[in-house]
């Protein structure tokens, strides 16, 4: 039984800090960070409940119990087929551990589920322990990091071998589809997120999506923001570069973001807060020439999701410790002319922190 407690101890005592008598988990980032294996939330619910004390339970689709083996669960399970439904596997679960209260991930953890478990146990308290059980994957362990850094080898060979291929008069989306094939080829699992090429002005909009029918032309910037996902794990990158030469105006934009980029790489210290690197980077921003083309903050923390704590804010007081990843992504945006946001992934280390992310920053001309 001693591996049963390594594995879900942090889990108990989040459950004890938490005043319930478990925690539930689903399909999920805080799942496959305990399970090392994935599992995709459908219409079949699949739930792990955790005690405080004592051994795990869970409710599973009949069709992924060969699947779920493969974890090595430790605990009771409780398997149904469509054809019966699942409520009864629910107060099967609910009989064999009978719970007063449970934490669930009120952000993950959908409607018919929480429906299933009171109707199992219509005294049962449900609580929302969100913040408590993400805060395990704060501090990423050595595997993680490394498989964070494959994650972002693979992505910065893609990028390069994307910028190589871009021509004047290829489409946003052309150049998308490059550098997909590309992310691919290096070794990508999947997407951390659908990537974003853009150029000119709908480079101007933070969450652009690629068009089908804008040729890129000299002078024009192009942003490309993406990410591959590896062993379960993300990289979040971004470059700002220009079609063959740019404006004054427009290389001053692009040295400003820069600055702003490195103030944020200098202000990441342990002990520093997550407060700090958002004043540092911001102030960059807000004390030049284009204060008015400021449109978020400086970052957000990555690993398991691609947007997770710590959130790199004004206001967030939290403590920045070694082991946290998180991404430093200033940017100015005009819709009137172009956008410009350099994103690097930084990794809190005993001493600092380290980039992860070592694509060249500098201004480049591609095409």
């Amino acid at each position: 039984m001693s591996h049963m407690t390594d594995r879900y101890e942090p889990y108990r005592n989040v459950a004890q800090r938490a005043s319930v008598d478990a925690i539930a988990l689903v399909p999920g980032a805080n799942f496959s960070r305990l399970f090392g294996k994935e599992f995709h939330q459908n219409e079949r619910p699949l739930l792990v409940v955790i005690p405080a004390i004592g051994a795990p339970a869970a409710v599973v689709p009949n069709l992924e119990l060969a699947s779920f083996e493969q974890i090595g669960f430790e605990g009771e399970v409780f398997d149904w087929r469509d054809q019966t439904g699942y409520q009864s596997a629910f107060e099967s679960l609910l009989q064999h551990l009978p719970l007063g209260s449970v934490g669930v991930e009120g952000q993950v953890m959908r409607v018919f589920i929480d429906q299933a478990l009171r109707n199992a146990a219509p005294g049962l308290t449900i609580r929302d322990a969100q913040q408590s059980i993400s805060a395990l994957r704060l501090r990423k362990n050595e595997e993680e990091i490394s498989i964070i850094r494959k994650a972002i080898g693979i992505s910065e060979r893609a990028l390069a071998n994307t910028i190589d291929a871009v021509k004047v008069g290829m489409t946003e989306r052309a150049i998308e589809n490059i550098l997909v094939q590309n992310l691919f080829a290096e070794g990508a699992e999947d997407f951390a997120f659908s990537p974003i090429v853009a150029a000119a002005e709908n480079s101007a909009r933070p969450h652009a999506h690629s068009r089908d029918d804008y040729a890129v032309k000299p002078g024009d910037s192009l942003l490309i923001d993406f990410g591959a996902r590896a062993g379960g794990l993300c990289a979040d990158i971004t470059r700002t570069f220009f079609i063959q030469h740019c404006t004054d105006a427009r290389a001053e934009v692009y040295q400003t973001v820069l600055a702003a980029n490195l103030a944020g790489h200098a202000a990441s210290i342990p002990g520093a807060t997550a407060h700090d690197v958002d004043d540092a980077t911001t102030r960059v921003l807000e004390e030049s020439a284009f204060a008015s083309r400021i449109r978020h903050k400086t970052g957000h923390g990555m690993g398991r999701d691609i947007h997770e704590d710590p959130y790199i804010m004004r206001g967030n007081e939290q403590k920045l410790e070694p082991g946290m990843v998180f991404t430093i992504e200033p940017g100015l945006y005009d819709l009137n002319d172009i956008g410009v946001r350099i994103e690097d992934d930084v990794l809190i280390t005993t001493s600092g922190s380290e980039s992860l992310t070592s694509f060249d920053k500098t201004l480049t001309y591609i095409g």
